[in-house]
Parts: C-alpha cells; structure tokens; sequence
C-alpha cells in the first residue's frame, strides 16, 4: 500500500510545483521581457526506502514510481516589440540582455527595457537598479538623449555617454532566477554587435492560450493524484481495521 502513497504524493508535488510557475507565467503575461517558464519532470522507477537509526542508514524496502521536479527550463525565443512614444523604452533585436545594477552589488540581466529616468538623470529600471553600460551607469539627463542601433548613447548636451552593455550567460555557466525575468549568472560574455531601438520594449513571450490549456491540464493531473491519495488512505484504513478486528 506504501507503494500507492509514494506515487500519488509525489504526483501532486511535481503537480503543485507546475501549478505554481504556470501561475508565474500568466501573472507575468504583460511584464516586459519576461520568458515562460517550463517544469522539467524526471520519473524514478523505484525510490529506495530507508531508515536512519543509531547514526545508520538500513534499506528498509523500496517504493514504487516515483516523479521528481528535474529542471525548470526558460522558454528563450523573443517576442515582438511593443512600440510606445517613450525614448526610456528600449528593445534587444538581436541575442543578449540588459544589464541592472541591483541591491547588494548584483548585477541582474534582463530583457525587461522599459526604463525610466532616475531623480540623478541615470537610466533605471524602477525598483532594480540602473541599466549598465560597458563603462558603467548610463547617464542621459533628460528625454532628449539619443541613442543608435549600436546603443551608443549620448545625453541631452550631446556628449558621449557610454554604450549598452549587452551580454548573454556563457556556456555551462550558472543561472540564478529572480521574479519578473530577472537573472543572475557566474560567468558571462559580451555581445558586440547587438542590435538596440528605443521608443519600444519587447513584450513577454507567455502565450495565454496555452497558458491556460497547460493550468487546466496541471489541475486535472493534480486532482486525479489528490482523489487516488486520499482512495488508497481509505483502503489502508479499512485494512488495518480488518486486522484489527481479527487480531
């Protein structure tokens, strides 16, 4: 019977934890940049079963099939640009992220390009940090800066300010997710020659429609494991009452 309880408990925490970034994907439908996410399941025939006693592990047993969360995987594909009248919006055309100065030092990358101007006249994103060129913070004064496709900025007395810093996570390095598309990474390397607009952003790259048939999915899956749990403690009850009643 153990067997039954181990299949159907860990069919509804792989199921909860998609429920959860399916949630995350549709809350995060209109932020900007913002990349889908995907619950990566990997399958254990048989879970070994132990007991810890005396500071020793003893195998006990072992249970039935058993699901695990592996990975959460990012949908990386872009999405189209919104155009707006804002020269603080800006998009990637091409491979590479933004770079933010956050809290503590942190340097979060992003496609997230609807910036805003901070009271010191930097570019920011607003309740991140400011955007990062290869020389450090972008200043641009006002919003009669410019900016090329190369994403050389100058600020509004025309002088140089600095280019984008644009950059992708190198290969085999680590990848920390924040909320709202925001990430972290160990070890990254510069895009030279990426392509940057402004008076537009890149939307997020959820599809709604699909969004929504994977949630209805996720909860009939989540369900079925909820009902079989809850039928197989009833059965183990009414065994264990049996031999009770005999004994």
């Amino acid at each position: 019977m153990l067997r039954g309880y181990y299949s159907a408990a860990s069919g509804m925490l792989v199921g909860q934890r998609n429920l959860n970034v399916i949630g995350q994907n549709i809350v995060n439908s209109q932020t900007a940049g913002y990349r889908a996410q995907r619950v990566v399941q990997s399958t254990f025939d048989q879970e070994l079963v132990t007991r810890y006693e005396g500071g020793v592990y003893t195998k006990i047993g072992d249970a039935s099939q058993t699901n695990l969360v592996e990975t959460v995987d990012t949908i990386v594909n872009e999405a189209s640009i919104y155009e707006t009248e804002n020269p603080y919006d800006m998009a990637i055309l091409s491979d590479g992220y933004f770079n933010v100065n956050g809290a503590e030092g942190r340097t979060f990358m992003t496609r997230n390009g609807s910036f805003s101007l901070d009271d010191e006249g930097y570019l920011q994103l607003e309740g991140v940090g400011r955007v990062q060129g290869e020389n450090g913070d972008i200043y641009v004064g006002g919003n009669n800066f410019t900016m090329d496709t190369l994403g050389n900025i100058y600020d509004v007395n025309g002088q140089f300010s600095g280019r984008l810093l644009i950059t992708r996570p190198a290969e085999d390095s680590q990848i920390l997710k924040f909320q709202n598309g925001l990430f972290i990474t160990d070890n990254v390397e510069q895009v030279d020659n990426a392509e940057v607009i402004n008076y537009g952003y890149e939307r997020s790259n959820v599809d709604m429609n699909d969004e929504y048939t994977r949630l209805m999915e996720a909860q009939a899956a989540f369900k079925a494991c909820s009902t079989a749990l809850s039928t197989i403690n009833q059965l183990n009850m009414k065994s264990a009452s049996q031999i009770a009643s005999i004994s």
